[in-house]
């Protein structure tokens, strides 16, 4: 990890550091726009080709069966399906809180407006298992998709070599009542959910994180007039951690190793007003690694991670805000007071023991959250995200008769007459 320090940066090298650049980005973008093409022209073909190059298989694109899903819920582990339920009743409960109510106000005597929301007819949830299957993220989107309401949900997932959905997957998916998953992943599903093949009906929008070319297809796709739209940009895993001298430096070792494990083009990075510390959790980062099962990612990613030292929190903050991190970790003593200042995160996690592994698996909240400095603008996923609103209004005679000069005089400042007429044909009733 490159140590710097930020009194010895210029503005250039300040804002330099709040990007996130990754070696293969143009690659991935172009492969992800031709695979994505391809899926739109030649449908099933397409798919297969692909799933065969980059997962080994291809598999028939059909749902698995509902046996298969039987099976997999009926073979799981006492203590890993205790987990599943743990982790789906926390992930219940904070998004049930989220379903919208109808507001209605008056906005003057006689003009009545409101709202109410509907869910997204038919979403496709992504859910990676390359180097890793993640059956969390099917709680994660599964579950508010269907507390919201949407009428079809629509799963994939990369297969195994043998052409199978990950078994854990599918429990997952059992769980969060999910009876349509498709042994499909990578760009091509991304591809296979926007477009629709002559299997795989169309979705209406798309969740789910996934790797740079899962991430850069999704894009590519939502900016196609025949594609669909899409939750954020959710793109391989990141983590900033803030922390003063009062942090356990094992604490924070661990959170960082937890997010560089993801993928090599994970981003992790530590802003410190003290430099003991940092010496501290780089020699915990280096004893621990050697014990970890994916140090070969994982030193891939620290091989871009860097420390920033800072001359105060205040300062610590201001470099958060600007790097708008997907996981913001805040292990100082004060981690509140200090959260009051945070304005672009995805997720913040406050104090010693509120590591990010607790909102990857159980906390409650989502995992699905905007990457690539994209906090600035997005926000991580929630029911409403699977929802849209509708507005109405109702005007009587006398409502009507109250704003009708005001919409007279702003068409005709704009010069729009019909506008204005429909409001004046109205008084001559």
């Amino acid at each position: 990890m490159t140590v710097y320090y930020s009194q010895r940066l210029s503005t250039a090298q300040w804002n330099k550091l709040t990007l996130r650049k990754f070696r293969n980005d143009r690659d991935a973008e172009k492969a992800a726009r031709t695979i994505c093409l391809a899926v739109k022209r030649r449908g099933n073909a397409a798919v297969r080709t692909y799933s065969l190059r980059f997962d080994g298989s291809a598999p028939p694109l059909k749902p698995v069966s509902n046996t298969a899903l039987r099976t997999a819920s009926g073979n799981l582990a006492p203590e890993f399906s205790r987990a599943l339920k743990i982790a789906a009743s926390n992930i219940a409960r904070f998004h049930k809180r989220q379903i919208l109510s109808r507001q209605s106000i008056t906005t003057m005597p006689g003009v009545t407006c409101w709202r109410t929301s509907t869910p997204v007819p038919r979403v496709g949830l992504y859910i990676p298992a390359g180097s890793a299957p993640l059956p969390s993220t099917v709680l994660m989107l599964g579950i508010p998709a269907r507390l919201a309401g949407c009428d079809s949900i629509a799963l994939f997932s990369p297969p195994t070599p043998e052409g199978f959905v990950n078994p854990l997957i599918l429990a997952a998916a059992s769980v969060a009542g999910i009876t349509e998953v498709y042994a499909v992943g990578g760009a091509q599903a991304i591809a296979a959910m926007a477009y629709g093949t002559e299997s795989i009906p169309k979705v209406d929008k798309i969740f789910g994180p996934g790797n740079i070319y899962v991430n850069k297809a999704k894009r590519f796709i939502s900016s196609d007039p025949d594609g669909c739209a899409i939750d954020m940009p959710a793109g391989p895993s990141e983590l900033l951690v803030i922390a003063d001298r009062s942090a356990n430096p094992a604490c924070i070792a661990a959170d960082l190793l937890s997010q560089a494990e993801h993928d090599p083009n994970a981003r992790v990075a530590l802003v410190s007003t003290s430099e003991s510390l940092v010496n501290r959790v780089m020699a915990e980062i280096a004893a621990s690694l050697k014990y970890l099962p994916r140090q070969g990612i994982i030193r891939k990613s620290l091989a871009e991670a860097f420390i920033l030292i800072v001359p105060s929190l205040a300062e610590a903050v201001r470099f958060a805000n600007a790097y708008a991190p997907e996981h913001l970790s805040i292990q100082t003593v004060r981690p509140r007071q200090l959260a009051a200042n945070v304005a672009n995160a995805g997720s913040v996690f406050l104090g010693n023991f509120s590591p990010v592994a607790a909102g990857d698996y159980a906390s409650g909240t989502n995992h699905t959250l905007p990457t690539g400095g994209s906090a600035r603008a997005y926000s991580g996923l929630t029911l409403e995200s699977f929802q849209k609103t509708v507005t109405f209004q109702s005007l009587t005679r006398s409502g009507l008769a109250r704003i009708s000069d005001a919409v007279r005089t702003l068409a005709a400042a704009e010069g729009l007459e019909a506008h204005r007429q429909a409001v004046t044909v109205r008084g001559r009733r």
